[in-house]
């Protein structure tokens, strides 16, 4: 038995070290040309033109004071910015500072809390997996990835989901191309709770927002506030001013029926009022999936999509157009396995999530 233990902890040893962060000790900075990414912007930033106490905050400096308290300080992380970016490089580089020195969470991953994560199109134009940062400090400097094979590619960067980034800069070797690309115009909007702000994906890119901004190859706006996604009028006032192509609202999580009946008829109606043709898409509570073995919590979700399915027809009844909805029973599957913890999503949950938001949002963005 001590031989084995032994040997598993000289493997386990060697896993962790492999997964460290490579320093950029032996290049120096003459061979490898930064380019920080707040020269050309990333997507997920709304109203970009509005000063920011933080350039990567995702809500402008004018919401402090007027959002929850709560809300402000979550909207300092960057869940769901996105940087994209061109380069025939064949190494790539990362140098970025993270807001905040809580590096993991007990139940996420530092991959997913304070990782970088990056995509790329292959040669048919579909977004691929390429790497993630594996942050151990606030400070990272390391190679991303070497070694991949030729070619002027397109590269998709998602940005920390539980962290704030101070900055940020792509390297690459002197001598090869590379250009910034600027944001897309006309995202999907998500507001939402702690599984919208990326509770427990294993890294960025497997959020289900994420997920669905590469199945339809548009940007996406995360407003996912852990713990404090309620429907809030005062975020409603900064929803309206995006030029969205849908608003997602996906706050149950963080509501019980009696918030649902309250709020959810006042926002849209807000958000309708600003925006005559924009579609609305609410979505029920997923279920805990120990809620079969919960019956008080069986119950909140079934009153939860109750409240919402009242206020869905009340809407509807009154003439409110292009409104869509989806159902909750299912979204993280039907087995169990879906969660990390009961209520957060892991990227099983995540992929599941949007494979069921897919059809919806296809037909409510083929209405506008």
């Amino acid at each position: 038995m001590r031989t084995f233990s032994t040997f598993f902890f000289a493997v386990a040893i060697v896993a962790f070290s492999s997964l460290q962060p490579v320093v950029a000790q032996e290049k120096t900075d003459d061979n490898i040309e930064w380019h920080d990414i707040t020269e050309w912007g990333v997507e997920g930033r709304i109203l970009p033109d509005q000063q920011r106490a933080r350039w990567f905050d995702r809500l402008p400096a004018s919401a402090e004071g007027k959002v929850t308290a709560a809300v402000w300080g979550l909207s300092r992380d960057s869940a769901g910015m996105v940087a994209r970016f061109k380069t025939d490089a064949t190494e790539l580089w990362i140098d970025y500072t993270l807001k905040d020195n809580g590096i993991a969470m007990p139940h996420m991953p530092a991959t997913g809390v304070s990782g970088v994560d990056l995509y790329a199109r292959d040669k048919d134009g579909k977004w691929k997996w390429v790497n993630v940062t594996k942050p151990t400090a606030q400070t990272v400097k390391a190679s991303w990835i070497s070694g991949m094979a030729p070619g002027h590619r397109e590269f998709a960067a998602y940005l920390p989901l539980y962290n704030g980034i101070e900055s940020l800069k792509i390297g690459v070797k002197k001598g090869a191309k590379f250009e910034g690309l600027a944001p897309r115009e006309k995202p999907i909007v998500f507001y939402g709770t702690s599984i919208t702000h990326g509770a427990c994906a294993s890294r960025p890119g497997m959020v289900h927002t994420a997920i669905l901004g590469r199945w339809f190859d548009r940007p996406v706006a995360n407003l996912g506030f852990s713990g404090n996604g309620k429907m809030h009028e005062e975020v409603g006032d900064y929803l309206v001013q995006v030029d969205a192509a849908a608003y997602v609202i996906d706050c149950l999580p963080n509501m019980g029926a009696a918030e649902v009946a309250q709020r959810c008829v006042p926002l849209v109606k807000q958000l309708r009022s600003a925006k005559p043709d924009t579609p609305i898409v609410l979505v029920e509570d997923r279920r805990n999936t120990n809620d079969w073995i919960l019956p008080a919590r069986n119950q909140h979700h079934t009153a939860n999509h109750a409240a919402l399915k009242k206020a869905y027809q009340e809407l509807t009844e009154a003439g409110v157009k292009n409104l869509y909805y989806i159902e909750g029973d299912h979204l993280y599957g039907d087995d169990t396995e879906g969660a990390t913890d009961a209520s957060h999503a892991s990227d099983l949950g995540f992929m599941r999530q949007a494979e069921i938001f897919k059809p919806v949002l296809e037909k409510a963005l083929s209405s506008n």
